[in-house]
């Protein structure tokens, strides 16, 4: 990113500030001019009294600000912006509870590794430590969920440290970055001079031509090889790299939570997710591999299963654009860090010979394929996801919740995007769907954006639907209602001899009256022949819309593997 100098800042002075009092300008004002100059469009916030200077100098400004209910709710829209644009999500809150109310929400985009700038008001410096009014030190309480944090105390260096923190949250590994932002330093006065010019821009790494070229020999030996893929895909921009090496070689190719869309949907040895809850043919696929190409995924726990059980007699080729991920939980006896775009068209194998293993993988893929004509006339709620996202089609973006929903979107929703799937895959954040389907849906309006939820995760957050109705949000929301918090009810059926703990919501509100408490258009499903005009409904409605859905609190979501368990080892209903 460019930093910026004098001259940007005057170029970006809105029409407004025409009027704007310029006899005295402050550290806030510097903050707003920094954020405007440096492309920001819109934030998400709060105020409260440390901040409130930071309030003051938006009046007039260029930026959009949206006022959530909960702060938690600004980090969730933030973050939902920044994974649809690859650039950093902005959110401020004032000091204390304001500060403290965003931890999840920062937590959320330190383990997704996704951009974001958080603004928070602190205590005057003179206070700073006396146990004032709303002081938290945030700086400390945030450390092991941001990349970097910052306290900012010279007025003077404001637009240098804001303009650095962008550089270090989108820069490598993308990730939050924290400043701190003293009342006193926000009301000093305030003509800041801005740096002189662009910093550098460091060159991806490349691997030496002898390690691609032992990559390429490797998979030429290979008889059964698989290509597993993650989420770092998306960050490094190589998902056309990745259909590419996908189309070139022929290999199966599983995906994990944060990679679905990243193969293109209706590619034939595009076997799905892999894991806790992917299918039969991916983790079997797999678990027989003799050669393993691990692209932009860190063998996290949930795509594993137990980790010495995973692909047993696999050898590995781990490819990654960050360093610190290889060999840090498998053995690779190749590593290749670095620009994944690069490596891939280093690895220079054609289509490969193996095509009694193709076969044999897409006969799986076939074989164990979803079925959906579950008996009853009650809504099979897989059904409805995969007819809601295929009547959608390449427009369709999913900000979903954490439960049984959040697995089926994963399972039976057509992605053909990875940053269409905006969902919670480190932190397991319930509340993240609807604030983040309305950040998704302010960035992109023209597509449909639908917030997949269920009773319990919309609870976390309900007081968005307020923003969502004051500022028209174009946004669907579907909830999935089982009277219960469905994941751990499976579980403690499965894992805890049915012993059900507080799992029961028998007395959940009517959640169609309370949206149109809230003045937002929604109506109530309750059987299966009623699906296909909800969905049409809903994709055709301006927004904001909830359609509440009833289903079947027995549902469970197959398959599952067991905690602890080999991924061979899946449960089936």
């Amino acid at each position: 990113m460019t930093a910026l100098t004098a001259t940007d800042i005057a170029a970006t002075t809105s029409p407004a500030d025409a009027t704007r009092p310029r006899a005295r300008q402050t550290g806030a004002h510097a903050v707003v001019r920094t954020l405007e100059a440096l492309g920001v469009t819109r934030v998400f916030g709060y105020p409260g009294g440390a901040i409130m200077p930071v309030y003051d100098a938006l009046t007039g400004s260029s930026l959009q600000h949206i006022l959530v209910r909960h702060e938690q709710a600004a980090a969730f829209a933030a973050d939902a912006q920044a994974r649809l644009t690859g650039k950093a999500g902005v959110c401020l809150a004032t000091s204390g509870p304001g500060a403290t109310n965003l931890l999840t929400g920062i937590a959320n985009a330190y383990l997704d590794s996704v951009p974001m700038i958080i603004l928070t008001g602190q205590v005057p410096s003179g206070l700073m430590g006396t146990d004032a009014f709303q002081e938290v030190d945030v700086f400390g309480m945030s450390m092991p969920v941001v990349k970097h944090s910052i306290i900012i105390r010279d007025p003077m260096r404001i637009p240098e440290m804001i303009a650095e923190a962008f550089e270090i949250a989108e820069g490598g590994r993308p990730g939050p970055v924290l400043i701190d932002l003293p009342k006193d330093v926000l009301q000093a006065e305030a003509y800041p001079t801005f740096p002189p010019g662009p910093r550098p821009v460091a060159e991806p790494s490349h691997p030496p031509e002898s390690d691609l070229a032992a990559a390429t020999a490797l998979l030429a030996q290979a008889e059964r090889p698989v290509f597993y893929i993650g989420g770092g895909v998306t960050l490094a921009g190589a998902v056309d790299a990745v259909r590419d090496f996908m189309a070139r070689t022929g290999i199966p190719t599983v995906a994990t939570l944060k990679a679905l869309g990243c193969a293109h949907p209706d590619s034939e040895t595009y076997l799905g997710m892999l894991g806790m809850h992917g299918g039969r043919a991916a983790n079997v696929a797999v678990d027989e591999s003799d050669l393993l190409i691990c692209c932009g995924a860190r063998f996290d726990d949930r795509a594993t299963g137990r980790l010495d059980s995973f692909a047993p007699g696999a050898r590995i080729i781990h490819i990654d654009g960050d360093a610190a991920e290889i060999d840090k939980l498998r053995r690779a006896e190749i590593g290749l860090a670095g620009d994944i775009t690069a490596i891939l068209a280093g690895i220079t194998n054609g289509w490969l010979d193996i095509a009694d293993w193709r076969e044999t993988c897409i006969e799986r893929k076939h074989r164990h394929a979803f079925r959906y004509d579950a008996p009853g006339s009650g809504v099979f709620a897989p059904a409805m996801l995969k007819e809601l996202s295929e009547a959608a089609g390449d427009d369709f973006i999913a900000a979903c919740d954490v439960g049984q929903h959040q697995m089926w979107v994963a399972q039976h929703c057509r992605f053909s995007r990875p940053e269409h799937h905006l969902t919670s895959a480190g932190l397991g954040a319930m509340g993240y769907g609807l604030p983040a389907g309305i950040g998704a849906a302010m960035t992109r309006p023209d597509h449909k954006v639908v917030t997949i939820t269920g009773d319990g995760s919309i609870m976390m957050n309900i007081q968005e639907l307020a923003t969502a109705r004051r500022y028209g949000v174009p946004i669907r929301i579907l909830l999935l209602d089982n009277a219960s918090l469905g994941l751990v009810r499976q579980w403690q059926e499965y894992f805890f001899e049915e012993n059900f703990s507080e799992i029961d919501l028998y007395d959940n509100p009517d959640f169609a009256e309370v949206a149109h408490a809230f003045g937002i258009e929604a109506f109530t499903v309750h059987s299966r022949e009623e699906v296909p005009a909800a969905i049409d409904r809903l994709l055709n409605a301006r927004g904001p819309i909830l359609a509440h859905v009833l289903i079947d609190p027995r549902e469970n979501v197959w398959p599952l593997v067991p905690p602890g368990a080999s991924n061979a080892d899946m449960m089936e209903d």
